[in-house]
């Protein structure tokens, strides 16, 4: 379990984390979201040590991560695949690793097997793709066996097998027990994945809920509708959005009602749930601290 007790970060002014109180309980994976420069990165290296906080706490299963005699059997972790030296050959970079506490040889080359590098353990790192590197990453948190693990952006690079070996490997996790913290911008990949949500922006706790109950609480009814005069029904219902036939706001039996009495024929009327992207937008709008412009 991982918990957070009003944890605080300044950098000069800027409060990266503001007052940030959660549990990360065991045996759930627990989808971790925000806008850039919304603190997720600051609050989970506060979680390993790496950054101090201003204030509050950060512990895991009790106590703080850098008080553990055996940091890799406590946590692991997956923030930065590209923090290896490009000059150091994979399976040398996990001995290494491996090494500082003892864990033996048999276990690095079990991992190498597991995340699919056997053939590229004598490879130096340097000429590895990004989503070698992120194979690389997850073997390394994964040599201490530990009961918790935190991801930022872990599927980032992989390919299509790669991103479903990620997906079944961290419900694994949780099943049997572990603490999964994921952070990620992918929100229909994390949809798959996450049974609850802790959303943040601005630093400060937006939500964390179950992922179901935040998507029904936020997302807004969504329809597919097809018919032959779409744009005179659209303004019978007040002109919500409509986009490639998708009516946005109105419930399919308040559009199906509308087109009876307009005398509108309808030829398909699908309700299509709401989405984890569409409730994640609709609470950060206001804690979006970098905005591009929609694209017509």
């Amino acid at each position: 379990m991982i918990e957070l007790t009003h944890l605080t970060k300044r950098f000069g002014p800027v409060r990266a984390v503001d007052d940030v109180s959660a549990i990360i309980p065991p045996g759930k994976v627990t989808g971790f979201v925000g806008p850039n420069g919304a603190g997720k990165s600051t609050t989970m290296r506060m979680i390993l040590g790496l950054d101090t906080p201003t204030s509050g706490e950060a512990r895991i299963d009790g106590a703080s991560y850098v008080s553990s005699p055996a940091p890799l059997t406590t946590a692991g972790a997956l923030l930065d695949v590209r923090g290896v030296h490009p000059g150091r050959r994979a399976r040398a970079h996990l001995q290494a690793i491996a090494d500082t506490h003892a864990i033996p040889t048999s276990r690095v080359d079990e991992l190498l097997d597991l995340v699919g590098l056997r053939s590229v353990a004598q490879q130096r790192v340097g000429t590895f793709s990004l989503g070698m590197a992120q194979r690389l990453g997850v073997a390394t948190a994964m040599l201490g066996d530990p009961p918790t693990y935190l991801l930022d952006e872990p599927v980032n690079g992989l390919d299509p097998e790669g991103v479903r070996w990620i997906r079944q490997l961290t419900r694994r996790w949780a099943a049997e027990g572990r603490t999964v913290l994921i952070s990620s911008h992918l929100m229909g990949e994390l949809a798959q994945i996450a049974d609850e949500v802790l959303v943040i922006g601005r630093g400060r706790v937006l939500a964390h809920t179950p992922i179901e109950e935040f998507v029904a609480e936020r997302g807004r009814p969504r329809t597919r509708v097809v018919c032959p005069d779409l744009d005179r029904l659209v303004a019978a219902l007040g002109n919500p959005p409509v986009e490639d036939g998708i009516i946005e706001g109105p419930s399919a039996s308040q559009i199906g009602e509308t087109a009876a009495r307009a005398g509108i024929a309808l030829h398909e009327l699908t309700p299509a749930h709401p989405s984890l992207e569409d409730a994640f937008f609709s609470l950060t709008h206001d804690s979006v601290q970098y905005t591009t412009e929609e694209v017509s």
